[in-house]
């Protein structure tokens, strides 16, 4: 089984990348691979509302001139996914929430019934507004979303200063304990419970002519 880990944070080895460490050592005790992707360093533009992705419907965003459908295809192989990101302004950073549009929607539907879960590396202020807009790509895929004993944020300023938190070390520990605990399970029940069929998107405007 493997995970796929997106930091979305400028700095390749900054206390995002701890975050997801955390949890990878625990997921990697139970034999589960992870990939860990840098993405936030990356010139990754935003969406650009074409609707391209969703008529030819071939799991690409019509962008490719960056990694962003590489990665879409990594996410589709994989069992589980990992996002991380750090707090730009009390919310996910720039170049993350860029490529998460784009990969979540591009990706619509590839990314079902998989294991989804977020981190966050914060300062000090907002990082359960940053947590929570993460969980809105995993819940929009219909992803199963393991928990922790609390939100998973960690703190620290400076690169490595989160490993001192020893509460948040404890909730990526618990995160990725449990984390592999649900994709056992899920991969272990495919044969005995089906997975119920995707429905079609009902799209609607609440406008009214």
């Amino acid at each position: 089984m493997k995970v796929i880990a997106i930091n979305g944070s400028p700095k390749k080895e900054g206390n995002t990348y701890h975050a997801i460490q955390l949890v990878a050592e625990e997921l990697k005790n139970e034999n589960i691979e992870v990939e860990i992707i840098h993405v936030g360093n990356q010139v990754i533009r935003g969406c650009l509302a074409c609707n391209a992705c969703m008529k030819n419907k071939d799991g690409k965003c019509i962008i490719d001139n960056d990694p962003v459908n590489e990665v879409i295809q990594k996410m589709k192989e994989a069992d589980g996914i990992l996002l991380g990101s750090p707090v730009h302004y009390a919310a996910v950073s720039g170049t993350m929430k860029s490529f998460l549009d784009r990969a979540f929607y591009a990706g619509s539907g590839l990314f079902r019934h998989k294991v989804g879960a977020a981190v966050v590396a914060v300062r000090r202020s907002g990082g359960v507004p940053t947590f929570n807009q993460l969980n809105n790509f995993i819940n929009y895929a219909e992803m199963a979303m393991p928990s922790s004993n609390y939100w998973n944020v960690i703190h620290g300023g400076a690169p490595g200063e989160v490993l001192q938190d020893e509460e948040g070390k404890q909730i990526m520990r618990v995160l990725g304990k449990n984390m592999a605990w649900l994709m056992k399970t899920i991969e272990n029940g495919k044969q005995a419970i089906p997975a119920p069929e995707r429905e079609p998107k009902t799209y609607m405007s609440f406008i009214r002519k």
